[in-house]
């Protein structure tokens, strides 16, 4: 997994509130955990955030 440093803090915490987000986000592989932690970072609101979260694993 991706070391914790590298995570922005609002995308950790927006995680540790959706589990089933966290659960599917832990069993991607490495290179497509890179892109959903740059999507990640291009988010500038606590809103977005948790919306992104919400939603990267639908559709």
């Amino acid at each position: 997994m991706i070391n914790n440093e590298e995570l922005p803090i609002g995308f950790t915490m927006a995680l540790a509130q959706h589990s089933d987000a966290l659960n599917h986000f832990s069993h991607l592989s490495k290179a497509e955990q890179e892109k959903v932690i740059d999507g990640a970072r291009e988010k500038h609101s606590r809103e977005e955030m948790r919306n992104y979260v919400e939603n990267m694993f639908q559709g």
